[in-house]
């Protein structure tokens, strides 16, 4: 009769050694996860750190210190599903900047090339990621595509300004303006505020995202260097959002990661806590069901100069969860609250360009002739 302990043929493995194995790996899994949450408690700097070192330890060894000449430029990050449906409004606005003072970054579905044949505009031409992927709404998809246009842009050292915009997003001012606008101030345009109500925080985040940090905000963002590098090198929250911030627990990643991110950095205080691309909401459902909440999308009727000037004289915002009015300043001078705006149709981008509010331009010009 074999019992159990005793070795179990010539090659066998007594139970004794089988328990000492998994003692020995239970042991070495515990000590590896308390590696990396002490190594998670030097994650946010502290308070007497310079705030420009915030991000120095995940900083590629190229990025750290490099110099440039001429111009700092604004990266313009656009996520794509495919072409740029827009892209003969974003000509006329290129068209009338220094190119010198800009760069254009686009990531769009593999393999989709940007060339004559897929794009209006010149500009676009090769502007493509060679290393896209594809994206699912809701999904922690969007974010990776989003620090994988962060780490391109981040290659060029004179990028000092980095905004992310949709397909269907318009600039409501001509590139002079944008741009001083944005160089005139040190701090990141992030919309971030608490998440009190719709309780998207999941717990098994715990302890690698403290509830404490969890924020919510507009996806689209405007960056200064500094925070571009830290969501570029994330390599601890991320891989924590997309495995515990699913659609599927109504956690939308896209909405809280960077504004999460950054408040681990203890970085709020470099924030204007406010986007500057403005979208309009379809408020129709109840208070109680903002679920149901949609962007809406700008047909030729809605984009008229005085549709246009009611967003540009928008001076302020309100975030009811926390009770506060955020006052658009720019450098201590009150300003617009929003550069840009979304979602724009085809037929409103054209009654845009034609009514002069980024360049004199005649929309037949870009009309197809078969139609």
């Amino acid at each position: 009769m074999k019992k159990k302990g005793l070795i179990v043929g010539a090659g066998g493995i007594s139970w004794f050694a089988w328990k000492l194995l998994i003692v020995v790996f239970l042991t070495l899994t515990i000590v590896l996860c308390m590696l990396a949450f002490l190594s998670l408690q030097r994650f946010p700097p502290s308070h007497s750190q310079n705030p420009s070192s915030v991000s120095r330890r995940f900083l590629h060894p190229n990025w750290d210190s490099i110099s440039f000449r001429g111009d700092p430029k604004v990266a313009f990050l656009f996520l794509a599903r495919r072409n740029l449906p827009l892209d003969f409004l974003w000509k006329s606005f290129f068209e009338n900047a220094d190119a010198d003072k800009i760069s254009i970054y686009i990531h769009s579905e593999p393999g989709f090339v940007f060339n004559e044949s897929t794009t209006r505009s010149s500009f676009f031409h090769d502007r493509q990621l060679n290393n896209s992927i594809k994206v699912a709404w809701g999904e922690a998809s969007m974010i990776e595509a989003e620090r994988l246009l962060l780490e391109q842009a981040l290659k060029d050292p004179a990028n000092r300004r980095f905004v992310l915009l949709s397909e269907s997003c318009v600039p409501l001012y001509n590139f002079s303006y944008i741009y001083n606008y944005l160089r005139a101030s040190p701090r990141s345009f992030v919309d971030s505020f608490l998440d009190k109500k719709e309780r998207r925080y999941n717990p098994n985040m715990s302890p690698y995202i403290p509830m404490s940090k969890w924020r919510k905000g507009s996806q689209w963002i405007t960056l200064i260097r500094r925070h571009a590098e830290v969501i570029a090198d994330d390599d601890v929250v991320f891989p924590v959002f997309k495995m515990f911030c699913k659609r599927s627990h109504n956690c939308i990643p896209d909405e809280h990661y960077v504004q999460t991110l950054l408040a681990m950095h203890d970085g709020e205080g470099e924030l204007e806590r406010r986007t500057i691309t403005y979208t309009e909401w379809n408020q129709s459902a109840t208070n109680m069901d903002k679920s149901s909440w949609h962007p809406v999308t700008f047909s030729y009727e809605d984009a008229g100069a005085e549709q246009i000037k009611r967003i540009k004289d928008i001076d302020n915002v309100y975030y009811e969860t926390e009770y506060r009015t955020e006052w658009c300043h720019n450098n201590s001078t009150q300003v617009p609250c929003f550069l840009f705006a979304r979602k724009f149709s085809r037929g409103a981008a054209m009654r845009l360009l034609s009514e002069g509010v980024i360049s004199q331009f005649d929309a037949s010009a870009i009309m197809d002739p078969k139609q």
